[in-house]
């Protein structure tokens, strides 16, 4: 019943692809709406909706895994192509969760951009709103957006705007100068596929840190704020800026503007996004 995505992997692709459609290769692609006359987060039954198997696990050891697998079938929402998708959860030691994520279109090119929707509270799940969390994400510029949270194609830097996060701000000291909070794309500066820190989190009061690392482009930054009335762990109520999301991932609806990297895999290319988050105390 959750319609927060909550800890869900979310795809074929994440974020919003404006009007639900695309062309690719010439063919137009209608998907199915389910924000208004947009797709988001795969459709009504995306990836965060369907069954996967487990394919490997790994209980004890050095590195203790698990390995989710789904197949996803030519057409579903309106994609094309068969894809082949894995998703590995792995636990270090140091305090490391690894998640990695692969895709292989098997018959035809077709969009990919998965993510890990992960809703974080570092002062504790049941400690209220994530206000006074520090903030910092490596990013000079960010993909505007227009009034249905679709990118308008353009680059805009962060400088002199709320979303800037180059120095660590808490959550709450400029979230007022936006209509709802923070739920925007950011370029993550420097990414060329290789593993880049794109964030980190800080709550002073518990003195838990994370760092968030990536090899993707983009970040989303979400502050949680369509979430309401939603009861968790031990009866808890989660309600707006509860949480905060930081999903690496492609740029939003790149499918449909030619100078954003481009999120189409090809048969016998392979989708590859790794992401690290290292949590750690700070005195």
């Amino acid at each position: 019943n959750d319609t927060s995505y909550i800890g869900s992997v979310v795809g074929r692709v994440a974020n919003r692809i404006g009007g639900a459609q695309f062309t690719l290769n010439g063919v137009h692609y209608k998907l199915i709406p389910n924000e208004g006359k947009n797709m988001l987060h795969g459709g009504p039954v995306g990836f965060s909706d369907v069954v996967w198997k487990v394919n490997k696990y790994k209980k004890d050891g050095y590195a203790p895994s698990i390995v989710f697998a789904y197949d996803s079938y030519d057409g579903e929402e309106g994609f094309p192509g068969a894809l082949r998708v894995t998703v590995t959860y792995t636990l270090y030691p140091g305090n490391r969760l690894t998640v990695r994520m692969k895709a292989k279109a098997l018959n035809k090119a077709t969009p990919v951009n998965l993510a890990q929707h992960t809703y974080w509270n570092l002062g504790n799940h049941n400690s209220g709103d994530i206000l006074s969390e520090q903030v910092q994400i490596f990013a000079s510029h960010y993909t505007p957006v227009d009034s249905q949270l679709i990118p308008t194609g353009k680059f805009a830097t962060v400088k002199g705007t709320p979303y800037d996060f180059l120095k660590p701000h808490t959550v709450g000291s400029r979230i007022n100068k936006l209509e709802n909070g923070y739920d925007i794309n950011y370029v993550i500066d420097g990414v060329d596929g290789k593993l880049k820190k794109a964030a980190v989190v800080k709550d002073k009061k518990s003195g838990r840190v994370m760092e968030l690392f990536t090899n993707q482009a983009g970040v989303q930054f979400y502050t949680a704020n369509f979430l309401k009335d939603v009861r968790g762990k031990g009866g808890y109520v989660y309600e707006s800026h509860g949480a905060l999301c930081l999903e690496t991932q492609a740029f939003p609806d790149s499918v449909n503007h030619p100078n954003f990297p481009s999120v189409i895999v090809y048969p016998g290319k392979e989708y590859k996004h790794v992401m690290v988050f290292k949590f750690s105390i700070s005195s």
